[in-house]
């Protein structure tokens, strides 16, 4: 197996990322189609040759088996599958070997073509026939020399495969009502995030105000304090707390919670980073940007208890 390499991390705050842009080949009746897709560096470990595979019974059609990574056996998913296209049968495969949401995962790709440096402001938003085509895990479009790139919510795709875990869900006999009902502005562009997310915390009687990107949530905390400011009061009469993702298009979360720890008016607004990422790395950078706690999704007991750390008491 051989191991590509991956970069080092971006500076904290700068609004960029890297991703690798990889290709899937589709067999077509007028021949062979190139998609090409996108992941966040962070979420990759490695980019190795195509291992050989256990299979395993009464598993979803798009997991082609089990492989033995680095002494672990992790699900092998067949992206091919999930997209619902027919796969050359001469082409290469190989794997990109990931880990986030706490999950360790290889998804069979047919080329990994370069590691690309990006602005979040460059990732706009996938045309809803596009989007509808993978079943709305589209995170965002990139216009590259050879075609459109589109960048995949994977947090959508494993749940689409009942791979997506919740943990430290509340009981009936353990659910209760906040000691404190908060406003909570979330960000987060993956739906099936922000509706886990929503759940969670409209559960324990919270107020969630959803929006996709760093960008509307910090135009939404923009509106908030100009409309605090016409009647004398400060923005934590509007809103008790900010929960963010780090991997969103037009602007990141790291972005947004450094523009809200330096902005006047904003200082005393906690911020929690809430990401699939759980490295070392990406939790320093959330510290280094300000960010009062960092949480990896998504772990329902843990984000309730952050919330009502941060968010009370005035």
């Amino acid at each position: 197996m051989q191991d590509y390499g991956l970069p080092e991390i971006l500076k904290t705050g700068q609004n960029e990322l890297e991703i690798i842009d990889f290709r899937l080949y589709e067999d077509r009746e007028e021949g062979i189609y190139e998609w090409i897709l996108g992941v966040n560096v962070a979420k990759v470990r490695e980019v190795l040759r195509m291992p050989t595979l256990t299979r395993v019974p009464n598993m979803p059609k798009e997991i082609e088996g089990m492989a033995e990574i680095r002494g672990e056996l992790i699900p092998v998913i067949s992206l091919a599958k999930w997209m619902g296209v027919p796969e050359p049968i001469e082409r290469k495969r190989y794997l990109l070997f990931m880990e986030f949401l706490r999950e360790k995962v290889g998804v069979i790709i047919h080329r990994a073509n370069r590691i690309r440096r990006i602005s979040w402001q460059d990732i706009k938003k996938a045309p809803d026939v596009l989007n509808s085509r993978l079943n709305g895990r589209i995170t965002g479009v990139v216009d590259v020399e050879d075609g459109l790139l589109l960048v995949l919510d994977f947090e959508g795709i494993l749940n689409d495969m009942n791979l997506l875990q919740v943990f430290n869900l509340p009981t009936q006999q353990e659910k209760r009502e906040a000691r404190e009902k908060l406003r909570i502005l979330v960000a987060e562009d993956s739906a099936v995030a922000r509706k886990i997310i929503k759940d969670i915390l409209e559960s324990a009687g919270h107020e969630v105000i959803s929006t996709e990107s760093g960008k509307q949530a910090w135009e939404k905390l923009n509106q908030m304090f100009q409309e605090a400011s016409g009647y004398g009061k400060n923005i934590r009469d509007y809103i008790d707390l900010v929960l963010t993702d780090i991997e969103m298009p037009e602007m990141d979360g790291l972005t947004l919670t450094k523009l809200i720890k330096e902005t006047p008016g904003f200082l005393n607004l906690p911020v929690i980073v809430n990401t699939t990422l759980s490295d070392e790395a990406n939790q320093q950078k959330a510290k280094t940007v300000g960010a009062d706690d960092y949480l990896v999704k998504f772990d329902a007991k843990h984000l309730l208890e952050l919330v009502e750390k941060y968010g009370g008491g005035q």
